[in-house]
């Protein structure tokens, strides 16, 4: 007994030396940094006091209450995450429902088209989309002309610039959420189909009795980390529009970045960081209580 324990003992010591460097990664590049921006988000760190900061207390955090702006980004990143989610899962999921059709001729080349969306750098495919929603020069204006249609100030105005970036965040999202469901789909046993077609139940039924049932657990994981990806997804809104006209399209992650690093104000915008996060803490939490979410990672 005395050799084992101190043979578990070697095993320990040496696991913990195999585990040390990511470890050391996750302290350095996610521990810290949040660590310090909960902390300089009670401080007054800013263009005026950059090296002589002193804690002030949830001072920014009453500023930014009081001002009123709070609210104004709580809707928008609401409508940006849940109108990405709302377009991206249903899409996702047709698109695999289609893809997983007997006799359905290209699945591979279906498949790898599918995908390129998702694995181009996103920044460029940004930058591209930009340019086709450009109201003088882009393709999208050119071809509305050219079926009688007026062209639209796609990034000019703030209902269509919102509109704007869930479509990009379309675009860039559903392969990765079609591809979540098409192997789901691919697990469901083929006997339960055979079974519904010796019941009568067509296609519809099918979906209503086997598919749907059986990808409970994949839809919500899809719909919630669908949303928690798209709440702080920060580049599409940010290389997109810049969060404007105006203000009308930034979110919270936008507007802390743009008040730490454009208005100077790095305790108020660690402040919108954590706030963010402690929102997105808030809808996780109560959406986990009401799914069963956490049984796909296991």
């Amino acid at each position: 007994m005395v050799v084992l324990a101190a043979k578990r003992k070697i095993w320990n010591s040496k696991s913990i030396l195999f585990i040390l460097p990511v470890l050391v990664v996750l302290v350095f590049l996610d521990f810290y940094p949040i660590s310090y921006s909960i902390y300089i988000s009670f401080t007054n760190f800013g263009e005026f006091h950059f090296f002589n900061y002193t804690l002030i207390g949830l001072s920014n955090y009453i500023r930014i209450v009081k001002s009123g702006f709070l609210w104004q980004l709580l809707l928008q990143n609401a409508i940006y995450a849940v109108g990405s989610v709302a377009l991206f899962a249903p899409l996702g999921f047709i698109i695999a429902l289609v893809m997983n059709q007997k006799g359905l001729r290209g699945k591979t080349f279906y498949r790898t088209a599918i995908l390129f969306p998702w694995a181009y750098p996103a920044f460029i495919t940004i930058l591209i989309w930009q340019g086709m929603l450009d109201y003088r020069f882009g393709i999208v204006n050119e071809l509305l002309e050219k079926v009688g249609l007026k062209p639209i100030y796609w990034l000019g105005t703030p209902g269509t610039a919102m509109l704007s970036i869930i479509m990009v965040n379309l675009w860039l999202s559903f392969p990765y959420y079609t591809y979540v469901f098409t192997s789901a789909m691919q697990s469901i046993p083929s006997e339960l189909y055979e079974a519904a077609e010796m019941d009568g139940y067509g296609p519809f039924g099918r979906l209503r009795t086997i598919i749907i049932p059986m990808l409970s657990r994949q839809i919500a994981f899809v719909v919630i980390f669908g949303f928690i990806f798209t709440w702080n997804n920060f580049y599409i809104p940010f290389l997109l529009t810049g969060g404007g006209p105006g203000t009308s399209t930034q979110i919270l992650i936008t507007y802390s970045y743009y008040s730490a690093f454009s208005y100077l104000q790095f305790g108020i915008g660690a402040a919108y960081s954590v706030i963010s996060i402690l929102v997105l803490l808030v809808i996780v939490v109560i959406a986990n209580h009401y799914s069963k979410m956490m049984t796909v990672l296991y």
